[in-house]
Order: C-alpha cells, then structure tokens, then sequence
C-alpha cells in the first residue's frame, strides 16, 4: 500500500470532523439572526423554468426542489445552455457533449421533468445576444410562474453570462405580473445576506442522490453539492439537506444583471473538494452581497 492510500482514511475522516464543525458553527451562528426567511411550498399547477449554464447546474442548484415541484403537480421545464464539452472527460470534446446531453436526459427523467430544452450552444463558444433571444421566444412560449436562475453571486464566467442574458431577455418582455425569480446556489454559497428562501428537501434526498449520480462524468465538480445543503440546513436548523434561493421580481433580477459581466465584481469563492477552508467561501465577497442586498 503506497503512503497516499494509507492517508485516504485519515483524510476522510478530517473531512467529516471539518464538516461537523462548519456546521455546527454556523447553527449557533443562526441562533443571533433575526432575518425573515419563507419556507418554500406549492399548490401546484405552478409552470416552472430552471435555466441551467450547463448540464448538472440545475441538479446541483435546484434538484431536490425541481423535485418537489414535480410532486406537487407543477409542469417543469429544465433548459441547458451549453453542452459542456469542455470539462475534457474524454478527448473528443463532441463526444464530452453527447455524453453530457445523455446524463443530462437521464437526469430529467428522475427528477420527473415534464421537458428538457437543449439549446445546447457549445461551451466556451456562444454569444449573449443569441441566447438572449433564444430565452426570450422560450419564456414567451412557457409563461412561467417561477424561473430558477444563476446570477452574479458566482465566480463561473458561463454562469454569469448566463445571468446577464436572462437579464436582457426579461428586460425586452417587460412587465411580467406575478412572475418571481429564484437564483440558486452553485458551490457559491448566497449566504444568510441573500438566501430568503429555504426548501426542505431531506424527503428526497434518496431521488436527489440518484439525480445527481446521473452525471458520472461530473462526479468530481458536484462533490461538495451535497456539504453545501447540510450547512443550508444547519443554519435553518432543517435535520437533513436544504437548498437555499435568493427570490425576487424579475425587475429586480434585470436590475442586478443587465450590466456587462466584465463590470461585476470578481470577489466570490465556492467550496472546496476539502473542506478546510469552506468558511471563507461564505466569508469572500461579504461586502458584494451586502451591496447587491441594498440595490434596487
């Protein structure tokens, strides 16, 4: 046995000590805050759009609540911006993207996903003003209720583009009456300063697992997926996994994100596949989410 096999388990289990302790913190933490925070629910019947910059995105981010809106009788559309050809599994990078797309099916059909929309542009090589249009015609044809959104609090140059053009096309529809955007998490944590909407979703945690075990091309990126909702429970003192949303008007939403990306603050840190030095990821970028708390 080579001296790095031997320390696996010593690793392993300084990585659930770490965990315990980060989570622990910040349930004592949440002990001092006085913010209002809804819990999340359906009546049904609800159309939803998640808007995901790449495949997995919409499973790391939302999955567990994709999942309850399905169960609720809500009618979910998941659509996949990019083909993530570049995370270079294989050496054929449109092989990556078939594969990528397969997982992604396969990934719809357990979280029960009444259509999956493939705009599919190939990563790294995509305009804004196209996928702006291609967002428009669909939110004109769905009409949705809710849409589930990446946003600025993130340090992915594709995640923050895709922002932006959601932005653009909210902005050219205008007025849209009763309609809430909910951006989620992805390794970056939006924090107790943004986070005003919290989903439950220790029931589905077997379904969830399964979801995200569809991407086994992705096993390695979406491996603090699940640390990242046991501290969103820990701090809303859930027994279990929560995922945490930012909710707001799609005006706001435009006012947030219609700015290039090239002028957005580069600030913020995701989790790590350690988890040493997971607090500085809440703790990056403070003064930014505080600014983007006030403005309106």
């Amino acid at each position: 046995m080579s001296f790095r096999s031997a320390l696996r388990p010593c690793k392993r289990l300084a990585a659930r000590v770490l965990q315990q302790c980060w989570s622990l913190g910040l349930r004592a933490a949440s002990l001092f805050s006085r913010r209002s925070v809804l819990r999340w629910g359906s009546t049904g019947g609800q159309r939803i759009l998640v808007v995901a910059p790449h495949p997995d995105d919409e499973a790391m981010g939302c999955g567990g609540t994709v999942l309850l809106h399905a169960q609720s009788g809500d009618r979910v559309c998941v659509a996949i911006v990019t083909d993530g050809r570049m995370s270079r599994v294989v050496a054929d990078a449109a092989e990556v993207a078939r594969l990528r797309r397969s997982e992604a099916g396969e990934a719809a059909r357990l979280m029960r996903v009444e259509r999956l929309e493939w705009i599919g542009f190939p990563e790294g090589n995509w305009s804004i003003p196209a996928l702006k249009d291609s967002l428009r015609s669909l939110l004109q044809e769905l009409r949705p209720d809710v849409i589930y959104a990446p946003s600025r609090i993130d340090f992915h140059p594709e995640h923050r583009r895709v922002a932006h053009a959601l932005a653009l096309a909210l902005g050219e529809l205008g007025t849209l009456p009763g309609v809430r955007v909910r951006i989620y998490q992805i390794q970056v944590p939006l924090s107790p300063v943004l986070a005003n909407l919290v989903t439950d979703v220790s029931a589905v945690h077997p379904q969830c697992t399964a979801v995200l075990g569809a991407y086994r091309s992705q096993a390695g990126s979406i491996a603090c997926t699940f640390r990242q909702r046991r501290y969103s429970a820990s701090w809303h003192r859930i027994s279990g996994q929560a995922e945490e949303f930012w909710e707001l008007s799609p005006r706001r939403y435009v006012t947030l994100h219609d700015e290039p990306p090239t002028l957005w603050a580069d600030v913020f840190r995701g989790l790590r596949p350690f988890p040493l030095t997971d607090p500085l990821a809440y703790l990056a970028g403070r003064r930014e989410r505080y600014r983007l708390s006030l403005r309106s």
